[in-house]
């Protein structure tokens, strides 16, 4: 890893230790206990395995510091100066189904602006990582968006809607609203953490999704923005700010895609 942040090599000391066991438990999938935690929405002993792994290394570093994470919740909520943001596997479906695509997902927030993360996929061996002002790199190379100029040439990505959402035709409607304007299938990968990834390094040239939370992709905003991408919020929720709707992409087509997903017709 190039960056030596102390913030960096706290979170890329944490991803490497939980891979160990995860890597393992994605050898064993029918061995894992899996309960229910919602229609559509599964969380494996694995996953609260590896969060807890994370927390355990996070706070030997810092005790103080605030931390938001998706099976646990909110630690040490009177920090909201200094908190990592944690998604144990990203991409759990995947993961239980065998599929090799999900990743644990580390960023550190500093008042509300994302300083720096990690997204380390430990089947493939990828970590994607960038610190503010650093550049964003995979593994030991430096990675940049795509150059793609016009819409109808992007390779895009996207994901949901989950069975509880009240916003399904909706999120159809904008998938083939979309899928009108592209040459190319719209993918659907199924990690929120590693769609964003792949736009950062080029693989892919834009992401959208509705309904998305903060651990999610707190990580990958760092990392995109870092590889000369653009995050946009949009329809925020101030009642749910661990909600998001995020669009992502390069330079040259965020304009055309931002109009196509906020459509007002498509309301």
């Amino acid at each position: 890893m190039r960056l030596n942040s102390p913030q960096m090599n706290i979170i890329s000391r944490a991803c490497m230790k939980a891979s160990r066991s995860l890597i393992r438990d994605f050898g064993e999938i029918e061995n894992l206990q899996v309960s229910s935690k919602g229609p559509g929405d599964f969380v494996s002993s694995a996953d609260k395995r590896t969060e807890k792994i994370i927390i355990e290394e996070l706070q030997k570093a810092h005790p103080d510091y605030g931390i938001i994470t998706e099976e646990t919740g909110i630690i040490n909520k009177t920090n909201k100066d200094n908190r990592w943001i944690i998604d144990p596997i990203d991409g759990t479906m995947n993961f239980l189904n065998g599929i090799p695509q999900f990743a644990i997902s580390i960023g550190y927030e500093e008042k509300n602006e994302i300083k720096c993360g990690v997204i380390f996929d430990p089947i493939k061996n990828e970590m994607f990582y960038a610190e503010k002002g650093s550049g964003a790199f995979l593994n030991n190379s430096r990675i940049r968006v795509s150059k793609k100029k016009k819409i109808k040439d992007a390779l895009l990505v996207t994901g949901g809607p989950k069975h509880s959402s009240k916003i399904k035709e909706k999120i159809f409607t904008e998938f083939i609203e979309v899928s009108k304007n592209v040459l190319s299938p719209i993918r659907k990968f199924g990690s929120a953490a590693l769609d964003i990834s792949y736009v950062a390094c080029g693989r892919f040239d834009g992401y959208w999704q509705r309904e998305l939370n903060y651990w999610d992709i707190a990580a990958g905003i760092i990392i995109l923005k870092e590889a000369g991408g653009f995050v946009d919020f949009f329809e925020t929720d101030n009642d749910a700010p661990l909600k998001k709707n995020i669009l992502a992409s390069n330079s040259n087509i965020h304009k055309e895609l931002s109009d196509l997903v906020t459509k007002k017709d498509i309301e």
